[in-house]
Formats: structure tokens, sequence, C-alpha cells
């Protein structure tokens, strides 16, 4: 998952070779959530994440997303061709995101949440791990396209270590209405409006918080590149592997949604007034985003979790491909959304518009709360 982020991690050194305005900046995050998009789309509706051995998918889409990722170092970072490489990056993980997922499941015994969380954790990790890689890089953008491409060249040949679960269910017949399923059963619809929520806020907050806190910095540090690169991996990367597992720990003991409406309320909440601390103490800014970061991520595994509780035998994989198709799609609106606020309000108050998703989600959860199928939730703890 390091890919993900592997060049907009580095736009800060970017902007200061080449001339990279805000609609190009959001590019290099947008045009993967497209191609992920895309790519979910067209996996949901063939049911290919139930319908082909996952290992041999993850391994063949891995491989892809890292050869397209390299590409870029053989171009100019404003060429067109870097934002169709990204494009291909993000279709490409549209088998390996989900998939892994699925993988996680098969192995649950009472425990999806926390193994699902620990996936999610893993992510987590890896999307923030650019971060780090460009901070060990110095100014050069290259060193962090090339290691993260050589760390999903690496997972690509683990994946096949890996073994499936007895928890795999066979695939029913082909038939493409099943993946809207995901939206015409009422129990899965208001789990995936928790997930939309959850995603109006999560990846906008991913994609610029490294450029909120280098601008923060500055104020006070002469070498705010470095710390708010660190300070990016650390909130991304560290707080949230921690968060979505203990997200996943604590589900699985007092309800799905429960965690999901506590961490979206915390989270919504920083997203409203971490602006207000824009230029304060780099510590003090550090601190509220570190917390920002933990409970951004703590709810992330649960939606995904509450889906394969609530799915029909032998449809997950395309559940969790729907899922996360419409839930990135969402995303691209606010990822452009960020930037034109930032112009208009400041970063005082641009974060505040992520709030909306959040709370929107803790909504959701409520409804599917007092919803009769959210016994199936947890063992029954909702």
């Amino acid at each position: 998952m390091a890919l993900w982020f592997s060049a907009s991690a580095v736009l800060p050194s970017l902007q200061v070779e080449y001339d990279i305005g805000p609609a190009l900046a959001s590019l290099y995050t947008s045009s993967v959530q497209t191609g992920f998009v895309a790519g979910t789309l067209i996996s949901a509706v063939l049911g290919l994440a139930d319908r082909l051995d996952m290992r041999r998918f993850f391994m063949v889409s891995t491989l892809l997303a890292a050869g397209v990722n390299a590409v870029i170092l053989l171009v100019e970072p404003t060429s067109p061709v870097v934002f169709v490489c990204r494009f291909l990056t993000g279709a490409a993980m549209a088998g390996i995101y989900p998939v892994g997922m699925k993988i996680a499941v098969t192995w649950a015994k009472g425990d999806i949440g926390l193994l699902v969380g620990l996936l999610v954790g893993a992510l987590t990790l890896g999307s923030g791990a650019p971060h780090l890689f460009n901070a060990m890089g110095g100014i050069d953008w290259r060193f962090t396209i090339a290691v993260t491409s050589l760390l999903a060249l690496t997972a690509a040949l683990v994946i096949n270590l890996v073994r499936i679960g007895p928890n795999l269910a066979p695939s029913p017949r082909f038939d493409p209405r099943i993946a809207f399923k995901a939206y015409t059963r009422p129990a899965l619809r208001l789990a995936n409006f928790g997930y939309l929520g959850h995603m109006w806020e999560l990846y906008a907050m991913w994609a610029w918080l490294a450029v909120f806190l280098h601008a923060s910095f500055e104020v006070h540090m002469e070498d705010a590149a470095l710390w708010s690169r660190l300070a990016t991996f650390a909130v991304i990367g560290v707080g949230g592997a921690a968060g979505a597992v203990l997200g996943g720990m604590i589900a699985d003991r007092i309800g799905r949604t429960a965690l999901t409406m506590g961490a979206m309320a915390a989270s919504g909440t920083c997203a409203i007034f971490i602006g207000f601390l824009f230029g304060a103490s780099p510590w003090l800014v550090f601190s509220v985003a570190f917390f920002w970061g933990v409970v951004v991520i703590a709810d992330s595994a649960q939606f995904s979790a509450s889906i394969a509780e609530l799915s029909e035998p032998g449809t997950l994989g395309t559940m969790l491909t729907m899922q996360t198709s419409v839930g990135f799609l969402l995303t691209l609106a606010t990822l452009h959304l960020m930037p034109t606020m930032v112009a208009a309000v400041g970063w005082q108050f641009a974060f505040a518009t992520l709030a909306v998703g959040p709370f929107f989600g803790v909504w959701a959860m409520g409804r599917l709360r007092a919803h009769p199928d959210s016994v199936n939730i947890a063992g029954g703890r909702r």
C-alpha cells in the first residue's frame, strides 16, 4: 500500500523543483483514487474477488502496480504520463486492498474486527511509509518512488506464502446484479453509508496533512520540511496503525456500531478544531494531529467487518470491493475540495469541511444499530 501515496508524499519536494499548482497537486492523489474506483467497479461487477484465486489475483495486481509506479522515474513529474501511471496504479490496487481483507476474514473465529483491523493497520502503515522514505531521501523524490516500487515487488512475492483460511465459502453463479445488493439490502446500505461518511474525511486528511503541517511548522522552524515529513509518517503510519488495531480489539468487545460512532464523533471534532492551531507550537499541533490520526482510522476496518457479517455466503469479495469502490469515488470530491477551501478560507477553516462526513456516518451507524439485522454484527454486540 506504500504505492498509494508514493507520489503525493513527495509533492513538497516536487513543488520546489517544478511548477506544480494546487489543481495539479490534487491529481497526484485523485488520479490514484479514480483508477481504484474504475478497477473496483470492474472487479465487483465481474465478481473477480470471489471467482479468482485470491493470492494470484493479489500477486498480478501488485506486480502491475509496482511496474507502472516505477515508470514515473522515466518521465518529468509534470508529464501526463505520470497521471496515467497513477491511474493504473489505483486500478491495479483493486486486486490488493479488498482481496487482502477477504483473505483475512477467511481466518476469523469471532474476531473479524481484530483481523481486518490488523490488515487496515498494515494498510495505514504502508500508506504513511512514503513520508518516512521522503524524509530519509532528502529532497530527491526519486528515492521514494523507487523504494515504494521495490516494497510492492516484495509483497507480490510474499503473498504466495499466505494460506487461505477455512471460512472461504464457494462463490455463487456469475450474476452482475450481486454487486448492487450492497445498496439494495437495508442493513448493508446503512453500513456502506457509514463507510461513506468515514471516507469523506479520511483520504483528504491523509493527502493534505503533510502540506498543512509543513506550512504550520514553518512559522517556528527553519527545517520544517524534514519535521513535517516525519510528523506525517507518525500520524498516518504509526498512529493510524495503532488506531486500526485498537479499534478492532475494542469493536469485537463493545460492538461495531458503538466503536464507529465514537471514533467518527472524535475525528469529526478534530477536523473542526485542528485548523485553529495553525501556526501554534509544533508539538501542540503534532499532538492533536496524532490523536486525529488514531481516531480517523480506528473505525475503518469495522465497516468492512460489518459488511463481512451482513453479506450472503460466497459474495464477500464482491461486497467488500463494491464498498471500497463507492467509498473511494467519494474521496475525489474532498481531495479537490481541500485546496479550494484553503485558498478561500485558509487552513483555519479548511479541514472543518471534512467533519460533515463523519457526523453523517454517526447517523447511519445509529440507524444500523436499531436495525434487526444488527444482531449479526460482532456476535450481537452491536
